[in-house]
C-alpha cells in the first residue's frame, strides 16, 4: 500500500542520514519514478526533503526535522523490541523484520536484541498462524467469516463479523459478532477450524464499550471449587493460579479453593489430577469423580 511505503521512506530518511532514489526503489520494489513521486508527495504533507546532486548525494530530510536517534531510552527500545518480536513469532510475513531495521539501526538492535525470547504461537504455530493471517485479512477488508466451532456442548457452525483479535491467559482468540446468535462472542482459535472467508462483506458496527471489557468473558464466578491437592502438585497450583492460590495444611497437602465459569473446565483439570487431589466441594464434581471410578474400575 502507498501509504505503508510512504511511512518506510520518511522513517529511512530519518534513521538514516541519506539515501538514494534507486536504493529507495529496490527497497520496496518499485520503480524510481514511484518513488520520485512518493518523494514529492512527502514534501507536499511539509516534510522538508533535500536532494543533494554529485559524488555522495542522495535524499536526506532537512536537520530541524531529523529524528534524534537517542530519543528511545534502553528500556524503551527493549519494550518496542519485545512487542515486534512477539508479533513476528505468529506472523509469516516478514514485514516486522523490516519494521525492525526502520525503527532499530545496527547499535540500537545489538543493545535490546538478546534480552527477549518471545514465541507467542505454542504447539499449534503452522495452524495459529494461518488462522491469525486469514483473520486479519479478514478484519482489514471486512468479510465476514465461517468456521466450524468445537467447545463443551459438542460442535456447530458459526459465522461471524470479526472485529479484533485477543491474545489472553497464554490463548489467541477472535472478538466478532456472531450472526448465529446476534451477539458480541470470543472465540478461541485452538477450537477453531475449517476457517473460510466467505464473500460477503459487513458493515462495521460501532462496538459498545461494555462488550470491549475482555476480563468479562474470562470472570470465574459461577462454580465454586473446595479441593485439596498433594504436596507434589505445589508446581502445578503456581504455574496455573500462583503463588498464593493455596494454602498449606498440617499434613503438608495444599487446600485450594477457586470459582470457575466452566463445570467442563474444572472437571478436566481436576480430573488430569487423577489420584493426587481429593474434591470437597462442590456435591456434583464429587459424584462426577465417583462415578468415573466407578466406570474405571468396571473396564478394568
Amino acid at each position: 500500500m502507498k501509504i505503508d511505503r510512504l511511512i518506510g521512506i520518511i522513517t529511512i530518511l530519518l534513521q538514516n542520514d541519506k539515501t538514494t532514489a534507486p536504493e529507495l526503489a529496490k527497497r520496496f520494489e518499485v520503480s524510481r519514478r514511484t518513488i520520485n513521486r512518493d518523494i514529492e508527495d512527502i514534501c507536499k504533507a511539509g516534510i522538508p526533503v533535500v536532494a543533494t546532486q554529485g559524488y555522495g548525494g542522495g535524499l536526506s530530510i532537512a536537520d530541524g526535522y531529523k529524528l534524534d536517534k537517542s530519543l528511545l531510552t534502553k528500556d524503551e527500545l527493549q519494550a518496542v523490541l519485545a512487542g515486534l518480536k512477539g508479533m513476528e513469532s505468529i506472523s509469516k510475513s516478514s514485514a516486522l523484520a523490516t519494521l525492525l531495521d526502520k525503527l532499530l539501526n545496527k547499535e540500537q538492535r545489538a543493545i535490546a536484541e538478546d534480552m527477549f525470547i518471545i514465541d507467542l504461537a505454542s504447539h499449534y504455530q503452522d495452524s495459529l498462524i494461518q488462522k491469525i493471517e486469514m483473520l486479519k485479512r479478514a478484519i482489514d477488508t471486512k468479510h465476514i467469516l465461517s468456521f466450524q466451532y468445537y467447545y463443551e456442548k459438542g460442535e456447530a457452525k458459526r459465522c461471524i463479523e470479526p472485529y479484533r483479535l485477543v491474545f489472553k491467559w497464554s490463548s489467541w482468540y477472535v472478538f466478532g459478532f456472531c450472526l448465529d446468535r446476534q451477539a458480541y462472542r470470543l472465540f478461541k482459535l485452538n477450537r477453531l477450524w475449517d476457517l473460510q472467508i466467505n464473500g460477503e462483506t459487513f458493515a462495521e458496527r460501532k462496538i459498545p464499550e461494555a462488550e470491549l471489557l475482555f476480563n468479562d468473558y474470562f470472570a470465574e464466578s459461577k462454580f465454586h471449587l473446595k479441593a485439596v491437592f498433594a504436596k507434589s502438585e505445589k508446581y502445578r497450583l503456581i504455574d496455573e493460579y500462583g503463588i498464593d492460590s493455596y494454602s498449606v495444611c498440617k499434613d503438608e497437602s495444599l487446600f485450594f479453593e477457586r470459582d470457575f465459569t466452566s463445570y467442563e473446565n474444572m472437571r478436566e483439570w481436576i480430573f488430569s489430577f487423577g489420584d493426587k487431589v481429593s474434591v470437597l466441594a462442590p456435591k456434583e464434581l464429587l459424584d462426577d469423580r465417583k462415578k468415573q471410578a466407578e466406570n474405571i474400575i468396571k473396564m478394568c
